[in-house]
């Protein structure tokens, strides 16, 4: 077994443990592998342990392990989790199964817009900056209903849910906090109607607190595929 196999066994056996702790069954939560940097080797490493969801976040990076594996392994779902340049939505909406970064109309309307007819709705979350950090992404929590009422308005894009990468910190109060936030505007949207299934929220440092306030995707890079160099 390579390290890459152990290591996912590892997370997963993490995830299943949290989801008890939380009395939830870990079969709600997906493991999304963060494969961004990583050389098509370490990402066949990790479908050889059963991984098939992917996260990537540089285009130019993502494009040719995407192209490169297609038809070989045809079930493997990928997600694009960068920033999303006006220039760069074709390829992402042709290319990718999932975007968790929608943080403007214009950007989700030319998803919308550039997703080939052949393909399923292009899968979306919007991106919410839960902790006020002027040096993140995403919409202020104020901004999520009027965004998702738009969103869920475009043709070939579902809005599947939300996504937040909280402000870092060690303390397990404050990450469960950040995560609730999350959660209840979650729950605040799916009171209004919206049908949302997925939390993406949890990465290797946090993914137990993120379990516990109802994560049903967490992010995991580094516990897989070790720290970049």
């Amino acid at each position: 077994m390579s390290n890459i196999a152990q290591d996912i066994e590892l997370v997963q056996q993490q995830i299943i443990a949290a989801a008890s702790a939380a009395n939830r069954d870990p079969i709600e939560i997906t493991l999304l592998a963060i494969s961004k940097t990583r050389p098509v080797e370490d990402i066949r490493a990790a479908i050889s342990a059963g991984q098939e969801h992917f996260g990537e976040n540089y285009l130019q990076d993502a494009l040719p392990k995407i192209h490169s594996l297609k038809d070989e392994f045809p079930a493997l779902c990928w997600h694009f989790i960068g920033a999303i340049q006006s220039n760069k939505t074709k390829d992402i909406a042709e290319c990718f199964d999932w975007v968790h970064t929608v943080e403007r109309l214009k950007i989700a309307k030319r998803l919308s817009d550039q997703r080939p007819q052949g393909l399923d709705p292009l899968q979306v979350c919007l991106q919410v900056n839960i902790s006020g950090e002027t040096s993140k992404s995403g919409i202020m929590a104020s901004e999520v209903m009027q965004l998702a009422t738009d969103v869920r308005s475009l043709p070939r894009l579902r809005l599947r849910g939300l996504m937040a990468i909280p402000a870092a910190t060690d303390d397990i109060a404050q990450q469960r906090q950040a995560f609730a936030k999350l959660r209840q505007l979650f729950e605040q949207l799916n009171q209004q109607g919206f049908q949302l299934d997925t939390l993406s929220m949890g990465m290797s440092n946090d993914l137990e607190s993120a379990i516990a306030e109802g994560s049903t995707m967490v992010r995991i890079g580094t516990a897989i595929f070790g720290a970049r160099t």
